[in-house]
Protein backbone atom coordinates (compact mmCIF):
# COMPACT_ATOMS: atom_id res chain seq x y z
CA UNK A 1 0.00 0.00 0.00
CA UNK A 2 1.66 3.22 -1.12
CA UNK A 3 2.05 5.88 1.50
CA UNK A 4 1.68 3.60 4.47
CA UNK A 5 2.54 0.35 6.13
CA UNK A 6 1.01 -2.93 5.06
CA UNK A 7 1.11 -6.00 7.27
CA UNK A 8 0.70 -9.18 5.31
CA UNK A 9 0.42 -12.84 6.15
CA UNK A 10 -1.84 -15.13 8.07
CA UNK A 11 -3.22 -12.45 10.37
CA UNK A 12 -4.05 -10.16 7.45
CA UNK A 13 -5.46 -12.99 5.33
CA UNK A 14 -7.57 -14.76 7.93
CA UNK A 15 -11.24 -14.66 7.06
CA UNK A 16 -14.26 -15.30 9.24
CA UNK A 17 -13.89 -18.49 11.19
CA UNK A 18 -10.19 -18.79 10.31
CA UNK A 19 -7.64 -19.42 13.02
CA UNK A 20 -4.97 -16.74 13.22
CA UNK A 21 -1.63 -18.44 13.88
CA UNK A 22 0.73 -15.47 13.93
CA UNK A 23 0.68 -12.81 16.61
CA UNK A 24 1.26 -9.50 14.86
CA UNK A 25 2.49 -7.93 18.09
CA UNK A 26 5.45 -10.34 17.97
CA UNK A 27 6.96 -8.46 15.03
CA UNK A 28 9.71 -6.01 15.92
CA UNK A 29 9.42 -2.83 13.84
CA UNK A 30 12.52 -1.92 11.84
CA UNK A 31 13.71 1.34 10.31
CA UNK A 32 15.78 1.00 7.15
CA UNK A 33 18.06 3.86 8.33
CA UNK A 34 19.30 1.60 11.14
CA UNK A 35 20.74 -0.74 8.51
CA UNK A 36 21.51 1.19 5.28
CA UNK A 37 22.66 4.65 4.19
CA UNK A 38 20.07 4.78 1.38
CA UNK A 39 17.13 2.75 0.14
CA UNK A 40 18.79 1.73 -3.13
CA UNK A 41 16.53 0.10 -5.76
CA UNK A 42 14.63 -1.50 -2.82
CA UNK A 43 15.54 -2.67 0.67
CA UNK A 44 14.84 -5.85 2.62
CA UNK A 45 15.64 -6.56 6.27
CA UNK A 46 14.95 -10.12 7.43
CA UNK A 47 14.74 -10.25 11.22
CA UNK A 48 15.26 -13.87 12.28
CA UNK A 49 14.49 -13.12 15.94
CA UNK A 50 10.97 -11.80 15.27
CA UNK A 51 10.59 -13.99 12.14
CA UNK A 52 9.57 -11.10 9.93
CA UNK A 53 10.79 -9.70 6.62
CA UNK A 54 10.60 -5.93 6.14
CA UNK A 55 10.44 -4.35 2.66
CA UNK A 56 10.84 -0.70 1.63
CA UNK A 57 10.44 0.65 -1.89
CA UNK A 58 13.16 2.81 -3.47
CA UNK A 59 11.38 6.05 -2.52
CA UNK A 60 10.34 4.82 0.94
CA UNK A 61 6.61 5.27 0.28
CA UNK A 62 5.89 1.53 0.47
CA UNK A 63 6.74 -0.39 3.65
CA UNK A 64 5.52 -3.96 4.13
CA UNK A 65 6.06 -6.68 6.73
CA UNK A 66 5.78 -10.38 5.96
CA UNK A 67 5.86 -13.32 8.40
CA UNK A 68 8.67 -15.77 7.64
CA UNK A 69 10.22 -19.08 8.47
CA UNK A 70 13.82 -18.88 9.60
CA UNK A 71 16.78 -21.27 9.97
CA UNK A 72 16.49 -24.12 12.47
CA UNK A 73 19.60 -23.09 14.40
CA UNK A 74 21.92 -20.12 14.82
CA UNK A 75 24.68 -22.20 13.17
CA UNK A 76 22.59 -22.37 9.98
CA UNK A 77 21.81 -18.64 10.07
CA UNK A 78 24.08 -16.42 7.99
CA UNK A 79 23.78 -12.82 9.11
CA UNK A 80 24.98 -9.66 7.44
CA UNK A 81 24.63 -7.72 4.21
CA UNK A 82 23.92 -9.23 0.82
CA UNK A 83 21.75 -8.52 -2.22
CA UNK A 84 19.35 -10.23 -4.59
CA UNK A 85 21.40 -11.42 -7.56
CA UNK A 86 18.88 -13.63 -9.40
CA UNK A 87 15.15 -14.33 -9.38
CA UNK A 88 13.25 -17.40 -10.59
CA UNK A 89 9.56 -18.21 -10.97
CA UNK A 90 9.01 -21.96 -10.58
CA UNK A 91 12.43 -22.77 -9.12
CA UNK A 92 13.84 -26.26 -8.89
CA UNK A 93 15.61 -27.34 -5.72
CA UNK A 94 18.88 -29.24 -5.33
CA UNK A 95 20.23 -30.26 -1.91
CA UNK A 96 23.48 -28.57 -0.91
CA UNK A 97 26.63 -30.59 -0.20
CA UNK A 98 26.11 -30.25 3.57
CA UNK A 99 22.50 -31.39 3.25
CA UNK A 100 23.62 -34.42 1.26
CA UNK A 101 26.04 -35.32 4.06
CA UNK A 102 23.23 -35.18 6.61
CA UNK A 103 20.49 -36.59 4.36
CA UNK A 104 22.09 -38.80 1.67
CA UNK A 105 18.69 -39.94 0.37
CA UNK A 106 17.58 -36.40 -0.59
CA UNK A 107 17.17 -35.84 -4.34
CA UNK A 108 16.62 -32.72 -6.48
CA UNK A 109 12.98 -31.60 -6.74
CA UNK A 110 11.56 -30.00 -9.90
CA UNK A 111 9.12 -27.07 -9.79
CA UNK A 112 5.73 -28.00 -8.37
CA UNK A 113 3.81 -28.65 -5.16
CA UNK A 114 6.54 -30.85 -3.62
CA UNK A 115 9.29 -28.28 -4.16
CA UNK A 116 10.55 -26.80 -0.87
CA UNK A 117 11.24 -23.44 -2.59
CA UNK A 118 7.57 -22.86 -3.34
CA UNK A 119 6.53 -20.82 -6.35
CA UNK A 120 9.22 -18.09 -6.41
CA UNK A 121 12.85 -17.76 -5.35
CA UNK A 122 15.14 -14.75 -4.95
CA UNK A 123 18.78 -15.85 -4.77
CA UNK A 124 21.18 -13.89 -2.59
CA UNK A 125 24.85 -13.16 -3.30
CA UNK A 126 25.71 -15.79 -0.67
CA UNK A 127 25.74 -19.23 -2.33
CA UNK A 128 22.79 -21.46 -1.34
CA UNK A 129 20.94 -18.69 0.56
CA UNK A 130 17.51 -17.84 -0.83
CA UNK A 131 14.39 -15.89 0.04
CA UNK A 132 11.65 -18.18 -1.26
CA UNK A 133 8.10 -19.41 -0.89
CA UNK A 134 6.84 -22.60 0.64
CA UNK A 135 3.94 -24.93 -0.01
CA UNK A 136 4.11 -26.04 3.65
CA UNK A 137 2.41 -23.14 5.41
CA UNK A 138 3.08 -24.72 8.84
CA UNK A 139 6.71 -23.57 8.50
CA UNK A 140 5.91 -19.85 8.53
CA UNK A 141 6.56 -18.28 11.92
CA UNK A 142 8.89 -21.10 12.94
CA UNK A 143 12.51 -22.19 12.89
CA UNK A 144 12.24 -24.64 10.02
CA UNK A 145 14.82 -24.00 7.29
CA UNK A 146 18.42 -24.99 6.59
CA UNK A 147 19.40 -21.34 6.24
CA UNK A 148 16.88 -19.70 3.92
CA UNK A 149 14.10 -17.22 4.63
CA UNK A 150 10.69 -18.63 3.67
CA UNK A 151 7.39 -16.86 3.03
CA UNK A 152 3.84 -17.90 2.16
CA UNK A 153 3.67 -18.43 -1.63
CA UNK A 154 1.29 -15.49 -2.11
CA UNK A 155 3.66 -13.23 -0.12
CA UNK A 156 6.78 -14.26 -2.04
CA UNK A 157 4.93 -13.68 -5.33
CA UNK A 158 4.12 -10.13 -4.20
CA UNK A 159 7.63 -9.47 -2.85
CA UNK A 160 9.17 -10.97 -6.01
CA UNK A 161 7.33 -8.37 -8.11
CA UNK A 162 8.49 -5.53 -5.82
CA UNK A 163 12.21 -6.45 -5.56
CA UNK A 164 14.45 -5.93 -8.59
CA UNK A 165 17.77 -7.71 -8.92
CA UNK A 166 20.16 -5.54 -6.92
CA UNK A 167 17.79 -5.10 -3.95
CA UNK A 168 19.92 -4.70 -0.83
CA UNK A 169 19.28 -7.25 1.92
CA UNK A 170 20.30 -7.51 5.55
CA UNK A 171 19.73 -10.66 7.57
CA UNK A 172 19.64 -10.02 11.33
Amino acid sequence: MAGGMTLLGTAARAGEGATVRNNVSGFVMQDWRDHFDSLGPATVVADTASRALHFWSADGSDYRIYPTSVPLTDELTKRGYTSIVRKKVGPSWTPTASQMQRYPDWKPVPPGPENPLGTHAMYLSWPAYIIHGTHDTRKIGRRSSDGCIGLFNENIAELFALCPVGTQVRIL
